[in-house]
């Protein structure tokens, strides 16, 4: 995994503090894996300019522990406007100029998005936001992270920075913050959920956790009511898929236990909290999910007990493609693969994936022919032969179920 580990060096920054920086070499098939052709582009335009460029974060976090990050960020000494010019110089399109005044420049390259964002100090904050100056010091922007296992940068020839004692932390199943608990949260109080979060995903005991983070977590909690609903809703869905199976409500941890290796939306597991709909309601009042995860849990809590596997023949997917074919909602699909998940039903999962929704044969113009002419006749006469349909498993063709019409 690794080769030879270079000797820990000391900096010596202004304040009070002594910082190591631990380096060593990462060698591995998901770090290699990781030069596509887009990536080796944007590596040679920061070279040519001579810029540092090194992977932060979280994609760090997951290289180490031997896994391949879904997403990737990246931290450069370039500020915004070098950026730019740069990625012009070089033809490279750039999209989403939202980040930019935060320090975040997105390119693109050979069809895939790189978000690169400027070292950056917080200057000030107030529990929400703060107002940030860009920097070319990679230790001050390791220190205004938040825990010492995403404090951590990986430059591009596998060379680990870790300033905080990161890579330590992650090999003993730590999560502690950087530096200050109390100081950390006070700039941005959705860190107590984010610090729970990992704990769930990192801590193998279930309490183990540092006394004076407790502390700072309990004197600082009531300012998450100062954080808005769409960042909570935010942090929550990444907390509720990696939430561990020993939970304190009895439902969510079947349904962890279920789903967990089933790749679940993040609403399929926080459904499980719901006992009725109007919890649903009141949920979306407070966090503003979106129409396709309000309408996600709805449908989860009415139907998670009321749609079941065939007691006769439980390997059938009838029950499930029956209410597909009755919804006629295009997402129907959709929601009933994350109700086989919710339900633990790997088996009929798969086979509902590989199921093709069948075109029931026989329309209105059709029964027009015949001479039906009446619209509710018309449409009592469809839903009777779309009955015998589902009953032949929608194999019936149109002049088989014609021939039930009486004109």
């Amino acid at each position: 995994m690794w080769s030879r580990v270079l000797s820990p060096r000391v900096i010596c920054r202004t304040g009070l503090f002594w910082r190591s920086l631990f380096t060593m070499q990462l060698k591995t098939s998901e770090f290699q894996s990781l030069f596509t052709d887009g990536l080796t582009g944007l590596a040679e335009v920061f070279e040519k300019h001579q810029h540092e460029l090194r992977i932060a974060g979280g994609a760090v976090r997951d290289l180490l522990s031997g896994k391949r990050p879904e997403d990737v960020d990246f931290a450069t000494t370039a500020t915004p406007e070098e950026m730019k010019r740069m990625f012009q110089a070089a033809g490279i399109r750039m999209i989403n100029n939202k980040g930019e005044k935060h320090g975040t420049i997105t390119a693109r390259l050979h069809n895939e998005n790189f978000e690169v964002t400027t070292l950056r100090v917080d200057v000030q904050t107030d529990g929400r936001h703060a107002e940030v100056e860009f920097t070319t010091d990679w230790l001050k922007d390791a220190e205004r992270r938040d825990l010492t296992i995403n404090s951590m940068f990986l430059g591009l020839d596998g060379t680990l920075y870790d300033y905080f004692k990161g890579y330590e932390d992650l090999l003993n199943r730590k999560v502690r913050f950087v530096g200050s608990a109390e100081q950390r949260i006070q700039e941005d109080y959705l860190r107590i959920l984010r610090y729970f979060r990992f704990y769930g995903r990192v801590a193998t005991e279930a309490d183990d956790h540092e006394p004076e983070t407790l502390t700072a977590i309990r004197e600082n909690g009531r300012g998450l009511a100062t954080v808005s609903g769409e960042r909570i809703w935010v942090e929550i869905k990444k907390m509720v898929v990696g939430l561990p199976p020993d939970g304190n409500v009895d439902e969510m941890k079947q349904v962890w236990q279920n789903a967990k290796d089933l790749s679940p939306k993040p609403m399929t597991i926080l459904a499980a909290l719901f006992h009725f709909p109007e919890e649903v309601e009141k949920m979306d009042l407070r966090l503003k999910v979106s129409k396709e995860e309000k309408t996600l849990a709805l449908f989860l809590v009415k139907y998670r007990k009321e749609l079941c596997k065939s007691k006769e023949n439980p390997d059938s997917l009838k029950p499930f493609t029956d209410y597909i074919i009755d919804s006629r909602e295009l997402d129907a699909q959709s929601k009933v693969c994350e109700l086989l998940k919710y339900q633990g039903e790997e088996k009929l999962l798969a086979d509902l994936r590989r199921w093709s929704i069948p075109r029931f044969p026989v329309s209105g113009h059709d029964l027009r022919r015949l001479g039906i002419t009446s619209g509710k006749e018309i449409g009592t006469t469809l839903q009777k032969l779309r009955d015998i349909w589902k009953k032949s498993h929608y194999q019936m063709d149109k002049d088989e179920l014609l021939s039930y019409v009486k004109p």
